[in-house]
């Protein structure tokens, strides 16, 4: 069942056990973090909240710092999946952000503050990113609630963090950010109209406009998983400039839907990358070019 989505001013906070973060990419550390204050909830007899922001600080600041693993209405989505009673979701705007640290506190939690709070021990907030885990912490001890900076969850020596997975994105390894991330990394946008060059080599794809600000894995050829009007089809994607028409075309995201041959301009597709079968390579001829794409495609048939 999934949590109620509401506004922070409707949920009642007093007393609860809550998990407060941006959490873009819900990746396994963020999901470890969420799922104690779940269990605190449950084992305590009292609610359980996961508070976000409808929005992530970094595109108000920087928002071409660091891509987003997830859309904000998708990150809100995954929240609503992970057992919370409620995902209590606060607007971030220029007043928020110029809130000193205590301030943002005090209206936050104006009606009460939860029992006990768990976040990232990297955890900052309030203007300037002033606010520590010990500004936090002090808050907390006058008003009743308990403060736990929850350690980075490590996965082979290291930390799961969202700037980890971009790196292995950035590689082409989808396999490892799927590991990192609980799941497979998905990349959503309108299917818009393209060269046609695969129509006219026998094999449609769909171009896939993707969503602003979203990491686009290394360029290459990869089997995925297409989901387009509730189905969830097998599909080969190539990523970025086919060196063979480099100079006739610009990058994009192409997925061959295998089975698949419907007009799905302006509708919503998404991919999940599974596997990078191939980086760009260039061919002599288009004839050799099918015959890798035939070879792409039969290799995107064995996903399970």
């Amino acid at each position: 069942m999934s949590s109620e989505v509401c506004g922070a001013h409707l949920v009642p906070f007093a007393g609860a056990s809550c998990a407060f973060g941006v959490f873009d990419g819900v990746h396994e550390g963020h999901r470890f973090i969420i799922s104690q204050a779940v269990e605190d909830g449950r084992i305590h007899d009292r609610p359980s909240i996961i508070i976000t922001f409808d929005v992530d600080p970094s595109e108000l600041f920087a928002p071409h710092a660091d891509d987003k693993l997830m859309s904000n209405a998708e990150r809100i989505s995954r929240l609503a999946e992970l057992g919370a009673d409620h995902v209590a979701v606060i607007p971030f705007d220029e007043a928020v952000a110029a809130s000193a640290p205590v301030t943002f506190l005090d209206r936050l939690f104006v009606q009460g503050a939860p029992r006990r709070l768990l976040v990232g021990e990297d955890l900052r907030f309030g203007c300037h990113a002033s606010g520590t885990l010990l500004d936090l912490a002090s808050w907390g001890a006058s008003h009743g609630m308990t403060v736990q900076g929850v350690p980075l969850l490590e996965m082979d020596g290291a930390p799961v963090t969202s700037t980890r997975i971009r790196a292995c994105l950035k590689e082409g390894e989808v396999e490892e950010a799927a590991r990192l991330l609980g799941c497979p990394y998905a990349l959503g946008g309108e299917v818009v109209a393209g060269r046609k060059m695969g129509r006219e080599m026998g094999i449609c794809t769909a171009n896939l406009k993707a969503d602003p600000l979203r990491e686009v894995p290394q360029d290459g050829v990869y089997a995925a998983y297409a989901l387009i009007e509730g189905a969830r089809r097998k599909a080969a994607v190539s990523v970025g400039v086919p060196i063979t028409f480099e100079d006739a075309t610009a990058s994009t995201i192409e997925a061959h839907i295998l089975g698949f041959d419907e007009d799905i301009y302006g509708k919503r597709l998404t991919l999940e990358f599974m596997e990078r079968l191939r980086p760009m390579v260039k061919f002599a001829s288009s004839q050799e070019l099918v015959a890798q794409i035939e070879e792409d495609i039969a290799r995107t048939r064995l996903l399970p």
